[in-house]
């Protein structure tokens, strides 16, 4: 980002200080809060790449998933087959995540690396072996800020085009899975993936403005970040490529001559492309050492059906489907239509951003799209529609636009209380997938929303102190 750029943030943090200062304050005063393990394969995974290629300088996972495996971490059945005994083409262990996270969490990690070799000196006998406690810490207390940082960006966004954006990502933080995966499983890629994504709409949405060579080559770099972190985040570009193909078109077909050619556009999107394509060369050779090919593992592909036959159930099923568990996405999509309709109207003040709106209901249905060509689309033992994590500020700026639009005083208070529900029923089901008292793998409506309005009540100073003070009462093997 260009100084300019940066002094513009600046500007505009220091617009409604006191506010950024009371979320920087909540954030900080909630980082105990952060839980400081890995558990589940997919965190392991995330993991292995860092750990390995910080002190092994390879990619062979073999002593890391033993380490958590003989540690009886990783307890989801299938583990031992299909990370201890099975390998890839080239002789190595499978790893279905993604080398992103690992990058991210490079700066935490070296942090946690200095602290262990400190306390080491000093006597302590803190392991310096990339598991012991300062490591672990580091990557989940990382997230933890991805997460933060996605929620600032989310904001920002949300403030250029709708004028407003505090308030409803603060909805959005504690109304949405990102909470969950912030805290409760920082060791997933959700949160970055969150930030990634953010930090690539704000990118474009600075850029569109001129569509600059520096501007488009920082895209690109953002954009091959966000792929990086989680695969399925290549749907997010169809947003600004939309942007820059209708720009670009209108640009040709305008009154001034010197924009009436195609090729400083081509250019432009040449060298986008070309930096995107090299900022990504470290999963390319990921790709070819672990799988001897530029790609996932070949068994992913037998979980995807194109035609998306499950796109109605990520949104509606009971078995983690978005709305049913996250319903305060509903706002927010309305959000983004009123916006769309608002933009179509003559005169209106937010015309200017028409093909944003456009782009950003495009990258949500693809992300509807692809994750309903997934066989295991539910996510099986996740916490609610996690694949939909990394669209935060999508969220963010598609209920921005709703609250604006609603702005009439009885409704405004409706509409208040109906998103309090909606936060309240995403801290429920929180709270009670972790202690326990729900079903993972689908909701049960009426059970849920009793122990959320009845007996949650009742029990949360009990939970609330279990949780700061006996953490590992949570950790029982039934709730693994």
């Amino acid at each position: 980002m260009t100084s300019q750029a940066i002094d513009r943030l600046l500007s505009f943090l220091k617009q409604d200080s006191p506010r950024w200062r009371a979320l920087v304050l909540i954030f900080v005063l909630s980082l105990p809060a952060v839980t400081t393990r890995l558990y589940a394969s997919d965190e392991i995974q995330y993991f292995a790449y860092l750990r390995s290629l910080w002190f092994d300088q390879d990619l062979s996972f073999e002593n890391e998933y033993r380490h958590f495996y003989d540690r009886g971490v990783a307890k989801t059945v299938g583990f031992q087959e299909t990370f201890l005994e099975m390998t890839t083409s080239t002789g190595l262990r499978y790893n279905f995540g993604t080398i992103g996270s690992a990058i991210l969490w490079a700066p935490f990690y070296a942090a946690g690396d200095s602290v262990a070799r400190i306390m080491r000196a000093s006597g302590s006998d803190v392991a310096v072996d990339g598991y012991s406690a300062p490591y672990i810490t580091a990557v989940t207390l990382g997230s933890a800020v991805y997460g933060f940082l996605a929620l600032v960006l989310s904001i920002v966004a949300a403030h250029r085009i709708v004028g407003s954006g505090i308030v409803p990502g603060l909805f959005v933080w504690f109304g949405t899975p990102l909470f969950f995966y912030m805290y409760i499983a920082p060791g997933m890629a959700h949160a970055c993936s969150a930030f990634a994504v953010a930090a690539f709409v704000v990118t474009w949405l600075r850029v569109r403005e001129r569509w600059s060579i520096q501007g488009v080559a920082l895209l690109g770099c953002f954009a091959a970040l966000m792929v990086m972190v989680r695969e399925q985040d290549v749907f997010f570009l169809i947003g600004p490529i939309v942007d820059f193909i209708w720009s670009s078109w209108k640009d040709v077909r305008g009154p001034n001559p010197s924009e009436r050619s195609f090729l400083p556009r081509i250019q432009v999107a040449i060298v986008g492309v070309l930096v995107a394509c090299f900022v990504y060369l470290p999963q390319v050779i990921s790709y070819i050492v672990l799988n001897g090919h530029i790609g996932p593992p070949n068994v992913i592909q037998t979980k995807m059906d194109w035609t998306a036959p499950y796109a109605g159930l990520v949104l509606l099923s009971s078995e983690h489907g978005l709305i049913v568990w996250t319903p305060l996405v509903l706002l927010s999509l309305c959000g983004l239509i009123l916006l769309a309709i608002r933009n179509r109207e003559e005169g209106s003040g937010l015309s200017r951003m028409s093909h944003v709106t456009l782009g950003l209901l495009l990258m949500a249905v693809t992300q509807v799209y692809v994750t309903g060509s997934l066989s295991s689309w539910a996510s099986a033992g996740a916490f609610g529609q996690r694949r939909f994590v990394g669209a935060t500020v999508i969220l963010v700026i598609g209920l921005a636009a709703f609250l604006k639009f609603v702005n009439s005083g009885w409704k405004r208070q409706a509409l208040g209380c109906l998103i309090g529900l909606c936060i309240w029923w995403n801290i429920g089901l929180m709270i009670q997938f972790g202690s326990g008292m729900m079903d993972r793998q689908k909701i049960e409506l009426q059970r849920n929303a009793y122990n959320s309005f009845v007996r949650l009540p009742q029990e949360l100073p009990s939970l609330a102190y279990r949780y700061f003070f006996n953490r590992h009462s949570f950790y029982e093997p039934h709730n693994e």
